[in-house]
Formats: structure tokens, sequence, C-alpha cells
């Protein structure tokens, strides 16, 4: 089956109210043909979300190499990318300042989520311009929006079931391709390096559930809106201020 990439991330902008691209991810096992290669430097793996999200119409797609990502040392650590030797010692340095400064506890460190196998390439591309299905999409939303997206991911029985996660962020594609629709509060490194609003939030949808999802949103921001009617006049008729 063809999927309309466009058509779906046009979808979701207007039911959602996105005012940021959703993300498609793919991790490859070799480099895709007819993909650019970024060329460049940046701080976390999370920066290449908002950097396809902000490119110019038509030039968001692109792919990393395991070494793009060095610089992440726990977004390596999530993507199973072993860093390189001379750089290896950046993992610990970073997981022992977060413990130092009472962020993480190291024995929480074996439960995050990671990749199964390392990837030789990462895709990323705005949903509408994914020039392969995604393994991954990757949604920054309001709370609300975020609310309704989860929902729909349930009623097409595609959701994770897990809490809400929290840091790192980039766990959160891990979790979902191995247990469906996944919510992340984020961390406030992603929210630093992607310039994330304090009002947003994370939803990761496995790609080969798009479609479900998609299909599932419309019937549930409907209700969603006759239950605002429903209970906006339960709540003026019920309340009796004393």
């Amino acid at each position: 089956m063809t999927i309309d990439f466009a058509a779906l991330e046009r979808r979701f902008t207007d039911l959602l109210g996105l005012d940021r691209a959703p993300i498609a991810i793919s991790l490859l096992g070799a480099a895709p043909t007819g993909v650019r290669r970024f060329m460049g430097q940046v701080p976390s793996g999370c920066s290449f979300w908002s950097m396809a999200a902000s490119a110019p119409a038509g030039k968001s797609a692109f792919y990393t190499v395991p070494s793009d990502h060095f610089n992440c040392p726990v977004g390596s650590y999530t993507h199973q990318i072993d860093l390189p030797a001379e750089r290896a010692a950046e993992l610990g340095d970073v997981l022992g300042l977060m413990t130092q400064i009472g962020y993480l506890k190291m024995e929480e460190v074996p439960g995050i989520p990671r990749w199964e196998t390392p990837p030789a390439a990462v895709v990323y591309a705005r949903l509408g311009e994914a020039p392969l299905p995604p393994d991954v999409v990757m949604f920054a939303l309001t709370a609300s929006a975020a609310m309704r997206l989860n929902e729909a991911a349930a009623f097409a029985g595609v959701s994770s079931g897990l809490a809400a996660m929290g840091r790192p962020t980039c766990m959160a594609i891990p979790a979902a391709v191995a247990r469906g629709a996944t919510m992340s509060l984020g961390c406030i490194g992603n929210r630093v390096y992607t310039d994330l609003a304090d009002g947003h939030a994370y939803v990761a949808v496995r790609g080969r559930d798009i479609v479900a999802v998609a299909d599932q949103l419309g019937g549930i921001v409907s209700a969603n809106q006759k239950l605002i009617e429903y209970h906006g006049e339960r709540k003026a008729r019920l309340t009796v201020q004393a």
C-alpha cells in the first residue's frame, strides 16, 4: 500500500493544530539512496528533529551516520551507537554529572529503552516529505493535542499503555517501536537543544501504526468537541457558589 505522507501530515496538522511538523525517523542498516547526507555538527541527536521540522519546504529529508551522533553520549546510548574509544568516557562523565546534581540515579540507566541493533544511518524528514516509510513519527505538540493523539492511538489499539516517559526524551523512539504509541514529557536537554515550548510534550507513534491513528483521529477530535459542550453545560448547571 502506497502511503500519502503529505496528506497525513496535513491531516494531523489540521486536526491537532500543530505548530511544528511531525518528524519521520528511520534507523537503517545501510545508507539510503536518493537522500542527502547531513554535513555539519550538532550538540544532540534530538537537534536533528528540530532541524528537519524547520527546514524549507522540500528540503527537510536528510540522513546521518553514527559519527554525527557522537556529541550526544546519551542519545548515542539510546540509539545503540558506540562512541569511539577516545570518547567512550563521555557517557560516564554525563551520567556522573547527572547523578552528582541529583537529576538521575545510576540504577535507572539499565531500564532505559534502547534501539535493538546499531544503525548505519538515521533518516530524518518532516512526515510529509518522508523518503521512505518511517520507523517512528515524533510529534511535538501541546498537552491538549497530545491527549487527543493518545486517545486516537488507544482507539486504534496501538497505544503502548506506558506511563508518560521523561528523561531522556530520545528513549521514546525505541519504546514506541517496541510497545506502541508513547508519550514523553521531554527532558531539559531536549528542550534546550530543540527550543521546545514549555507547554509542549511529545508523542512517538510507530510508523506502521500512523495510518491507523490518523483514521481514528477525526472521530476523537469530534467526540472531544461534543464533550466540551456537554461538560460545559454541566459545569454551568451544577456549579453553585455558596
